[in-house]
């Protein structure tokens, strides 16, 4: 889809999508039957409401959508995110729409913030999987443009870079296992970020062998698969130390290994990797938009597989800090692969550290499917993750490092064990264990297990993978530098 800026409505659209707050009339350029098809149509502008007509026999199709009461910027964007969806998908049948905002709007959110949402919204809404289907059809028309003043469109700019870059992170995601594995993840990847200058490192079964990580090794043992741990560098400014490093869990199929999983739990396991995802399409997404912070990224790749060598309850790993782990439970995994990535990512001496993962079940049943949980040992770097989520449209929602819980990870035969008291707090515990490999630096926890994937089409968001994640560390690395990113480490214990 090409997406455009305009002052005024082309001549020749095929449909025109005009998006309106509760209590507003359509522009006076909008044809007056349109105004009269509202009233009669009871037309309320709640956000995803929609009225489809025409402004004459003759003319171009119309259709009206509802931006809903708003009481901030942040809500604004989101409300335009969905428009643009609801625009692309009730005029998939032309080739040209125009999409028109009202004034309010701009007022509320500025012309670049809005036009950043409208690409977002619009694009990730048409966004559709068909690498394996025999016959697709293109979701959304040819051409948008967006009708606004300026500075729409150096938002629509940026909004198109961060959605083809979450888009990728969910074809990623969206792949079947049986593909996806963690070479051909590398490979994928590799080839996307080369051009934009970003260095990768690929360690194979015996560099990671070689470079002791117990947590890679023991997860990959039953697999026939070998394991990989990607390395991604983005540094604008050739800066000795990275300024923040992210880490993703890259579990490419996760069948629970030894402590298998249901044949239902299974069904959606090659999603296990949407944090390694996110940290790509991330990287991805800051070089393309040239923001000027250093920033590398982890991403240990393996499936999760019960065979002949896998390790078995009870069995126990050094990680690559030196810290003993005694497996109780092999599900428990991805906690395993990041306590070695996560040590990388402390030695490579950053000045903070974010982490992405689907991580617990124990997250969903708390938060539900759209919000994720947010670990933090730096209350200003857990207050400016939420607040970039905010402006993302990516929910998340605090939950505690809490000290006392840590003598549940306690074991008899090693430094800690994997888990803790069974049916409490397990994303809490999850999180503890993590924090053991992190090193004494301001980090935060993304547990993305609940919005990492789409039960149904809704608003932007397809079935599948959605790419959570990316938005917000685009938002959160655009909006630091690394005053501020130091300046974390003073509320660390």
């Amino acid at each position: 889809m090409e997406l455009q800026a305009a002052e005024r409505i082309p001549e020749g659209v095929e449909a025109i999508v005009v998006a309106l707050h509760p209590g507003e009339e359509p522009p006076s350029d909008i044809p007056a039957v349109s105004q009269r098809r509202l009233s009669w149509a009871d037309f309320q502008a709640k956000r995803g409401e929609q009225v489809v007509g025409s402004a004459s026999p003759d003319g171009p199709v119309l259709v009206t959508v509802g931006l809903g009461s708003v009481n901030s910027a942040e809500d604004e964007a989101e409300s335009i995110r969905h428009a643009a969806a609801s625009a692309v998908r009730a005029a998939s049948g032309v080739q040209s729409v125009a999409l028109v905002l009202p004034g309010s709007s701009f007022d509320i959110a500025g012309p670049s913030l809005c036009g950043q949402a409208l690409a977002e919204g619009a694009l990730l809404g048409a966004y559709s999987y068909d690498a394996y289907k025999s016959t697709s059809k293109p979701r959304g028309p040819r051409t948008l443009v967006a009708i606004g003043g300026e500075g729409l469109g150096g938002g629509i700019a940026r909004g198109e870079v961060i959605a083809r870059a979450v888009s990728f992170a969910r074809d990623l995601v969206n792949a079947p296992a049986g593909d996806m594995t963690p070479r051909h993840f590398c490979e994928l990847a590799v080839e996307r970020v080369a051009s934009r200058g970003v260095l990768s490192e690929i360690w194979d079964e015996q560099r990671i062998r070689d470079e002791r990580l117990g947590g890679l090794m023991a997860v990959a043992a039953g697999s026939k698969e070998p394991p990989r741990l990607l390395k991604l560098s983005y540094n604008p400014s050739g800066r000795p130390r990275p300024a923040l490093a992210i880490v993703g869990k890259g579990i490419t199929f996760d069948s629970g290994g030894l402590s298998l999983k249901t044949a239902d739990g299974m069904m959606t396991m090659k999603t296990d990797m949407s944090g390694a995802a996110a940290v790509v399409a991330t990287i991805l997404a800051l070089a393309e938009l040239g923001v000027d912070l250093s920033v590398v990224g982890f991403a240990p790749l393996t499936e999760n597989m019960p065979g002949g060598a896998a390790t078995k309850p009870g069995d126990v790993f050094r990680a690559r800090n030196g810290k003993t782990v005694e497996v109780l439970n092999t599900d428990a995994e991805g906690r395993l692969v990041l306590a070695d990535a996560l040590s990388l990512a402390d030695e490579a001496d950053p000045m903070a550290v974010v982490d992405l993962a689907t991580l617990t079940g124990a997250c969903v049943v708390a938060l539900g499917r759209d919000v994720a949980g947010l670990f933090a040992n730096s209350e200003s770097m857990a207050s400016k993750l939420i607040s970039a989520g905010a402006r993302a449209g990516e929910a998340a929602w605090r939950l505690p490092l809490y000290a006392p819980y840590r003598e549940q990870i306690e074991s008899e035969v090693a430094d800690i064990k994997n888990i803790g008291a069974p049916g409490q707090a397990g994303a809490v515990i999850a999180a503890l264990v993590l924090a053991e490999f992190v090193g004494a630096r301001p980090w935060a926890h993304l547990d993305i297990a609940g919005p990492a994937r789409s039960a149904d089409d809704k608003a932007y968001l397809r079935k599948g993978g959605t790419g959570f994640g990316v938005r917000t560390l685009v938002e959160f690395a655009s909006s630091v530098d690394e005053e501020l990113l130091s300046s974390f480490a003073a509320e660390v214990a």
